[in-house]
């Protein structure tokens, strides 16, 4: 289930708007998250999202009407995650193995596909 996810650093949750990409969609969660123009988007549930990375993204919210997956850095750190910003990219690293994954920048933009 590859899904490109932009890191966020003003992002409180990791959210997403394409059920698609949802495994085990909880809809019992209700509320709105509230973008950095202050327009507000409405939580339709929560998932896991797994990664090519044999880790899976917990507690992702569904958003109605996301067009882009926003990664909060903040909440990889709580899942064991280092994450290391160099001038013309990232690496995300589980703090328990070697494996890492290597995200892009374009237009001061972090990106990293799953």
């Amino acid at each position: 289930m590859q899904s490109m996810w932009y890191l966020d650093s003003g992002c409180s949750r990791r959210m997403m708007g394409d059920i698609k990409k949802f495994s085990k969609v909880s809809h019992k969660v209700s509320g709105h998250v509230t973008y950095g123009d202050n327009n507000k988007g409405k939580i339709m549930g929560t998932c896991k999202v797994k990664t090519s990375f044999a880790v899976e993204i917990d507690d992702v919210l569904l958003v109605n009407g996301l067009k882009h997956n926003l990664l909060s850095i903040s909440q990889l750190h709580y899942n064991n995650l280092k994450v290391t910003f160099e001038v013309n990219h990232c690496l995300i690293c589980h703090a328990s193995s070697n494996e890492l994954i290597l995200g892009c920048k374009s237009s001061n933009i972090y990106m990293v596909d799953f």
